[in-house]
């Protein structure tokens, strides 16, 4: 099945801005994606230094999504929305640099779903989610959306 823009956004009631091409077949990947201040690492590339607590509290994403993130000051939110029953999420976890706001773990597809950036996809796996940071000189700062 095609997910386009406008039946993500319709089946997840979250409304993204008029520029964005709503037709857009939303692309579906199955490795590291970026989001605005936002990326999204399969859990295996980070594993040595990114994992759940051992009692971490997993939460099934529900159908009208997670929000992950709200861009910096107060702006849009970075939405995780998936089936019901195919997707858990947990922002209980133990990230050795600090830049991890949870993990999920998806039997199908889920989408990231964002106003400004549209949406993407991933394959089923497992994922971590972290803030973007970057470099100015010697100083490392988060990328703020």
């Amino acid at each position: 099945m095609t997910v386009t823009l406008a039946s993500l956004s319709q089946l997840t009631g979250l409304a993204v801005l008029d520029h964005l091409e709503q037709s857009a077949r939303i692309p579906v990947v199955d490795g590291l994606q970026a989001q605005g201040d936002l990326i999204v690492i399969p859990l295996p590339v980070v594993a040595s230094s990114v994992r759940p607590w051992p009692d971490a509290r997993w939460t099934d994403v529900p159908a009208e999504g997670v929000e992950l993130l709200r861009g910096g000051a107060g702006g849009n939110p970075h939405t995780l929305v998936a089936d019901p029953g195919t997707c858990r999420w947990t922002a209980d976890v133990s990230d050795s640099d600090l830049l991890a706001i949870g993990i999920f773990e998806t039997s199908a597809v889920a989408y990231l779903l964002h106003p400004e950036h549209g949406a993407s996809g991933c394959t089923p796996g497992a994922y971590v989610v972290r803030r973007q940071r970057e470099r100015e000189g010697q100083r490392a700062r988060l990328v703020a959306d």
